[in-house]
């Protein structure tokens, strides 16, 4: 006969408890929190990993890592972003936006085109074209609607 390999219960205290079961109800905390606090309760009450994953409509392995990180920091760590998680921010010097203003204006694309694109000048200088696209924007600039250069 075969075994089911199931974690054992998170160990909860009484007032971590209440505390998890107010961030579970909350209808102002972000989405993040309140799921992780559920899926927590449901751990603390024996619920396997793969069924507590399969509720709250998540990959099992957030919940090993939820459980991993309630055990080390507690109420504390609910709902927190990892760090190294989400974008990076960008810091664009006011070189770079002079640059990309003065060769939007300036310059021609080396492909022949009539106007520069967020692409084609993120290309240009190594850059996101969401980048480019702000910079634009802070600038007033809509080269697809210039005639000429």
């Amino acid at each position: 006969m075969m075994s089911v390999l199931t974690a054992r219960p998170l160990v909860v205290s009484a007032e971590q408890r209440k505390v998890l079961e107010r961030m579970a109800r909350s209808p102002s905390l972000p989405h993040r929190t309140v799921v992780q606090a559920e899926a927590l309760l449901m751990a603390a009450d024996g619920v396997s990993i793969y069924e507590t994953a399969r509720q709250v409509k998540v990959a099992s392995n957030s919940i090993r890592a939820w459980r991993r990180r309630f055990e080390r920091e507690g109420v504390e760590g609910v709902g927190r972003i990892a760090k190294g998680r989400g974008a990076k921010p960008s810091v664009v010097t006011s070189e770079v936006e002079a640059a990309v203003v003065h060769d939007t204006l300036h310059v021609r694309p080396d492909d022949g085109s009539t106007h520069w694109t967020t692409r084609t000048m993120a290309a240009r200088h190594g850059l996101g074209k969401d980048t480019v696209a702000r910079i634009w924007r802070k600038h007033g600039l809509k080269p697809w609607r210039i005639d000429t250069f």
